[in-house]
């Protein structure tokens, strides 16, 4: 049996199934939903599968831990998209873990600043940013006057 028929069979029935739990648990995404949808809750087993993968770390997070998840913040860490709404709807707040990657790409870099800092970034961001002389670095260099 896959995860996946594994998961749609415990999702036909509604409940939890836990001698399908050890197949489910071999598939992020599979294991997401179940944790969300069948479990209503923490999905143990497969956390350490759901962890490796930036993505359904974060919806993990935000939707089933519904906070801070420390195990997977290194495979989050390394994604710009996924650090800055990590920070932005998870944290809350600054997320410094994620800042190296969010510094890549400007436009997060400036979505990080108005969103998530709401002021000036971290000096590395603030020059890797206006280094880039992208749209978005006027757009912060103007916000943050």
């Amino acid at each position: 049996m896959t995860p996946q028929e594994a998961y749609r069979k415990a999702r036909k029935l509604e409940k939890r199934i836990p001698e399908l739990e050890p197949t489910i648990s071999k598939n992020a995404y599979y294991s997401y939903c179940y944790a969300r949808n069948i479990i209503k809750g923490k999905f143990i087993l497969a956390e350490p599968v759901i962890s490796k993968d930036a993505g359904y770390s974060y919806i993990y997070a935000r939707d089933v831990i519904k906070g801070k998840w420390e195990l997977a913040e290194t495979a989050i860490s390394k994604n710009c998209y996924y650090s800055y709404i990590y920070a932005k709807e998870v944290i809350k707040d600054r997320w410094e873990l994620g800042e190296p990657a969010i510094s890549k790409d400007a436009y997060y870099s400036y979505h990080y600043a108005l969103d998530v800092i709401k002021g000036k970034l971290p000096d590395f961001m603030h020059n890797a940013l206006l280094l880039s002389n992208d749209e978005f670095a006027k757009e912060y260099v103007e916000f943050i006057e």
